[in-house]
């Protein structure tokens, strides 16, 4: 018989499926499927999360290659001076 779509059967050990069900006497969950789709859920959005954040990147060090070939350059230590101003860092904190 055919699974129905979205539905899934999951295999646990033991004592995996002793802490689902552990959670779900707790109280935090009213099934043992809903806590499943909770770890799922969270799993899946800190992967979406972490891909956005990549990708952002990329497009960063694209941006900055395309500078650093343009001939948009700034001296090493104007950039640091730069970084540690935004950051409220000063010069002589930077030898403690």
């Amino acid at each position: 018989m055919p699974t129905p779509r979205g539905q899934m059967t999951v295999i646990l050990t033991d004592e995996l499926e002793r802490f689902v069900r552990d959670k779900v006497r707790e109280g935090a969950f009213a099934t043992p499927s809903e806590y499943i789709r909770d770890l799922v859920r969270a799993r899946y959005l800190a992967e979406h999360d972490r891909a956005a954040r990549l990708k952002a990147l990329d497009a960063a060090l694209a941006e900055g290659l395309a500078d650093a070939e343009a001939g948009r350059l700034v001296p090493v230590g104007e950039a640091f001076a730069r970084v540690r101003a935004a950051l409220g860092i000063a010069d002589e904190d930077m030898n403690a």
